[in-house]
């Protein structure tokens, strides 16, 4: 998937978690997840833990937070 099309996934919304970004149609911010992942989560337990997550949504917030 090209980086356009992962970063299409993260949103921004003032009415939403006071603007933070997010995964889109969830209320998962990219800060959240960075920090799972960041706490040795993998990303299977993440699938595991939130329903509707797919992998590109967490190659998403990586690559959101790299710029």
């Amino acid at each position: 998937m090209e980086d356009r099309e992962l970063l299409k996934r993260v949103t921004t919304n003032p009415n939403i978690m006071t603007g933070k970004p997010v995964i889109q149609g969830t209320r998962l911010t990219v800060e959240y997840i960075l920090n799972l992942l960041a706490h040795d989560a993998t990303v299977t337990e993440i699938l595991a833990e939130y329903d509707g997550l797919v992998e590109s949504d967490i190659k998403a917030c990586l690559l959101f937070a790299s710029r």
